[in-house]
């Protein structure tokens, strides 16, 4: 039985271009750098200027205001951002918004936050907010919106998201793995 996914975000932190030659189109990238307060925006065009040009789109975390200047595909709110501002701004067509939760709270912060998808987490990666395959199941039936898989997808349980019922993937180990031996 094979899986089809239909989108695939790939989490980074750095702004190097030599892991993201080996992504495919589908891929989403989502750069997110919560050490630093420092944003270079003249590496953030280069990103999204090499980024278009491969096919792919490009969201910034947690900076609605930034990413609308720069033109960006998209933003990423984190569940720890409970914060309404960005619903003052009027946005271009075509650009999306995202993002994560790990119980029915930050769900329904999500929805009122007005996110098109919502990232649930952690699916596999065993920390504190790991929630196993069944208590994903339920969680994703509380909401309306489009639900992404998120933490500890690895090619080894990938054929374990066909149970969830979803076709939406998100991580960064699974993106990053060097491809061969």
């Amino acid at each position: 039985m094979h899986i089809k996914l239909l989108t695939k975000y790939y989490f980074i932190n750095t702004l190097d271009t030599n892991n993201l030659q080996k992504q495919d189109r589908e891929t989403i990238i989502i750069y997110r750098n919560y050490s630093s307060s420092n944003i270079r925006i003249d590496r953030l065009l280069k990103l999204k200027n090499f980024l278009r040009k491969k096919g792919n789109k490009f969201f910034l975390a947690n900076n609605f205001k930034l990413a609308l200047k720069l033109g960006l595909d998209g933003v990423y709110i984190p569940s720890f951002n409970k914060e309404f501002n960005h619903l003052a701004y009027s946005t271009f067509l075509n650009f999306a918004v995202v993002g994560s939760a790990h119980n029915l709270k930050e769900i329904r912060t999500k929805e009122i936050q007005k996110v098109q998808k919502i990232f649930l987490s952690s699916i596999f990666k065993r920390n504190k907010n790991y929630l196993g395959l069944n208590k994903f199941r339920v969680l994703k039936k509380f909401t309306s919106k489009e639900v992404v898989a998120l933490g500890g997808i690895s090619k080894k349980n990938i054929k374990k998201i066909q149970l969830t019922n979803i076709s939406n993937i998100a991580g960064i180990s699974y993106f990053s793995k060097k491809k061969g031996p």
